[in-house]
């Protein structure tokens, strides 16, 4: 389900109010031959002087032109080609390979382009302009993502937060208790709507690998137990049977099925509400009756999950919290 391009930009000059000429005065009366008309001379411009002891409201500098220039950067990491596009400098990652058309993929590290081995790098750079709108606005989505989830990096030690099915809970460590083994026990609901305590068995010392290896081991238990229940519910629904389950940690993929009844679910989904869970729960398991995206599967999706389309664009708006 992570090399140039080219824009130009016409600069037009002397655009703007041009001086029209002065209107001529009217001709006094004479008997005398009018003499023979003179042609008019060029257009002055006149700027009207400043008495040099006003004082410049603002007596700042003035602001570069290269900085008013200054374009937006996006680089992908492992880019190969570069253009600018717009407002914005694109390094993109560039590769061919056995495909008809010239493919475009937008990811959490940037632009990454396909194209068939016979086509000509001109080709590319014009497949590339041709797309620059769709490209730059995917880029600006992808990079404020990026920066909300960034915004949401964790910082492991007591006190830290985290969503857990879509509720904010706060970590409480307490060495005290070994909560039967499970290493961790969710408080009940707090009157007033305010955040869960998620009691770890962790010292109040531990180093903040300690702590985030500890909240990571009881959402797994917890994502384990609740998928399992929605895989369940679900695969009598759509008249499938499930074999597997596995959890993955994938960075851009939230699930995945094969053919063998195996599903892979990413256990972060558990920082989603419920219904955002079903949505990939349902999403994998139809899978099992039509392996592609075709509008037949859409509608397989849809028998058991009928608002899947707002439950998707949620799954990509949300921002998962940043465990590094």
């Amino acid at each position: 389900m992570q090399g140039m391009l080219q824009f130009t930009m016409d600069l037009f000059e002397g655009l703007g109010s041009t001086p029209a000429p002065a209107a001529a005065a009217p001709p006094r009366r004479s008997r005398k031959k009018a003499p023979a008309p003179v042609p008019p001379a060029a257009p002055v411009s006149v700027v009207a002087a400043t008495p040099l002891s006003i004082e410049p409201v603002d007596s700042r500098p003035a602001v570069p032109l290269a900085d008013t220039l200054t374009l937006a950067n996006f680089a992908h990491p492992q880019a190969t080609r570069e253009v600018v596009l717009g407002s914005a400098r694109v390094a993109y990652e560039f590769k061919r390979g056995q495909r008809k058309t010239i493919g475009f993929l937008v990811g959490a590290e940037g632009l990454s382009v396909r194209a068939p081995r016979w086509v000509t790098l001109r080709d590319v750079d014009a497949a590339v302009r041709e797309k620059a709108d769709w490209i730059l606005r995917k880029l600006a989505e992808t990079q404020q993502r990026n920066a909300r989830v960034e915004a949401t990096r964790i910082a492991w030690e007591d006190g830290a937060e985290f969503p857990f099915l879509g509720e904010l809970v706060v970590i409480r460590l307490d060495p005290k208790h070994g909560f039967a083994s499970v290493g961790g026990t969710l408080d009940p609901a707090v009157e007033g709507g305010g955040p869960r305590t998620l009691r770890l068995a962790v010292a109040q010392n531990a180093a903040p690998s300690q702590i985030r290896d500890a909240a990571q081991a009881w959402l797994m238990r917890q994502a384990r137990k609740l998928f399992i229940e929605r895989l369940d519910h679900f695969a009598p629904l759509l008249g499938v049977s499930w074999q597997k389950l596995s959890l993955s940690n994938a960075a851009t993929r939230w699930g995945s099925a094969s053919a063998d009844g195996s599903i892979r679910l990413n256990w972060r989904l558990i920082h989603f509400r419920l219904p955002v869970i079903d949505y990939v729960v349902a999403h994998e398991l139809a899978h099992l009756r039509v392996m592609d995206h075709s509008h037949r599967f859409w509608e397989t999706v849809e028998s058991v999950v009928p608002d899947y389309g707002v439950l998707r664009q949620q799954l990509k708006d949300e921002a998962v919290p940043r465990w590094g």
